[in-house]
């Protein structure tokens, strides 16, 4: 898209916002349409996570809780797809800034939990901030790209954007890397469809990593720790699959969880063991239900279940793309850019871990991961897909509402 259409359609969007407001249109409109593939694919990942949590927890409780949460996330996402996407573009900055109190918040009357503070207690629930975050920064973000689209090609426009979405991915970092990284990708995943030069990607991408070589070898040798120590572990685990040779007896090996992720997925086959799933039933595969659910889903339903579940996902990214394409406005395409980032980028990062071919984390793996912040979240983010996709269908059947220059 080039930056004339950019502006075109980023004004469109803008006049189409003061229409509706002129017109007094209801905030919820049942009427419109939406994507069945996308609904169905999303239910479907999370009748998965039932299955598999049922088989990798004792009990009825993770089971039980992850039904409610299911439900209450698709009543979330059937509100959310009726609203006008674009009513939300106004409201960046009150969005953002409840991005950063509720992060300030968790991070000054949270409970720490092995070392980290990632969640408030509340009755009956653990509010997690950093997952509420990513949502809202694909809605802030995206509508501050749409700001200044005029200037997108500005080294000055590609700074603002990066200091305004990098950081609340600071602040997350410390205690919450995993949080951290994907607030990265939904940046990247923003400035791409948002069109920012690809010099200015470069010149970002090549910062990320001396940024990382720095943080886990340079500073560490310098006598300078930016990272926890757990974490540069956690982190450089899978270049080791083999084990740390230098583990003094009564440490944990880093590589533990690995080992055993790798254990789950190897002996499930191709159909799974079923009930005779040990490496959960004994308790070998540490955090089954949340950050290796999908080790859990290899080993009990074997390459055919964890197929099945990619296959969701592939489906959800389909549609996502879909609706990119296809949205009303470029806010629309820029908000489903960052999602599907959030998404993609999850998925990737997860799965990868629990075969040895990415970091270890602690990103779930969205809608089959055990957690109410996860699921409600992720739920508010296809809510969104679902908005995108009914404003453009309906703007298709009532034709241009504002006039273009050819």
């Amino acid at each position: 898209m080039s930056g004339d259409q950019r502006t075109r359609s980023a004004d469109a969007g803008r006049a189409d916002v003061r229409a509706h407001r002129g017109r007094g249109a209801a905030w919820l409109d049942p009427r419109l349409p939406f994507d069945p593939i996308l609904a169905l694919a999303t239910i479907g990942l999370t009748v998965c996570s039932v299955f598999v949590l049922s088989g990798a927890t004792e009990g009825s409780y993770f089971v039980t809780r992850q039904i409610v949460y299911g439900v209450l996330g698709v009543l979330v996402a059937a509100i959310v797809s009726r609203i006008d996407y674009a009513r939300l573009q106004p409201l960046a900055w009150p969005l953002y800034g409840v991005m950063i109190v509720s992060i300030v918040a968790v991070a000054i009357f949270g409970e720490p939990v092995n070392g980290s503070t990632l969640s408030i207690s509340l009755p009956g629930f653990s509010f997690q901030a950093s997952e509420l975050g990513k949502v809202l920064l694909a809605v802030s973000g995206s509508a501050l790209l749409v700001q200044r689209s005029r200037e997108v090609d500005s080294g000055r426009t590609t700074l603002l954007l990066l200091a305004a979405m990098g950081l609340p991915a600071l602040m997350v970092t410390s205690s919450d890397l995993g949080s951290g990284l994907v607030y990265g990708a939904i940046t990247i995943g923003v400035l791409l469809i948002g069109g920012t030069p690809g010099r200015h990607l470069a010149w970002i991408g090549a910062t990320a990593v001396t940024a990382v070589v720095a943080v886990l070898a340079v500073l560490p040798a310098a006598g300078i720790d930016v990272l926890k120590p757990y974490q540069v572990d956690r982190l450089t685990a899978f270049l080791t699959p083999e084990g740390h040779k230098d583990v003094t007896p009564g440490e944990i090996d880093p590589t533990y969880q690995l080992q055993q992720a790798k254990i789950a997925i190897g002996s499930g086959g191709k159909t799974g063991r079923g009930d005779e799933a040990t490496q959960q039933q004994l308790n070998y595969l540490p955090e089954s239900q949340t950050d290796f659910i999908f080790a859990s889903a290899g080993e009990r339903f074997g390459f055919v279940g964890v197929a099945a579940i990619l296959s969701l996902y592939a489906l959800i990214m389909w549609r996502g793309l879909r609706i990119l394409s296809t949205s009303r406005d470029f806010y629309g395409a820029v908000l489903a850019a960052g999602i599907l980032a959030m998404l993609l980028f999850q998925v990737l990062i997860n799965a990868g871990m629990n075969v040895g071919i990415m970091p270890i984390t602690g990103i779930p793996l969205p809608l089959v991961s055990y957690g109410g912040s996860s699921v409600l979240s992720t739920y508010l983010a296809i809510g969104l897909l679902q908005a995108i996709y009914a404003q453009s269908r309906v703007a298709a059947r009532r034709g241009p509402t504002v006039d273009r220059p050819d």
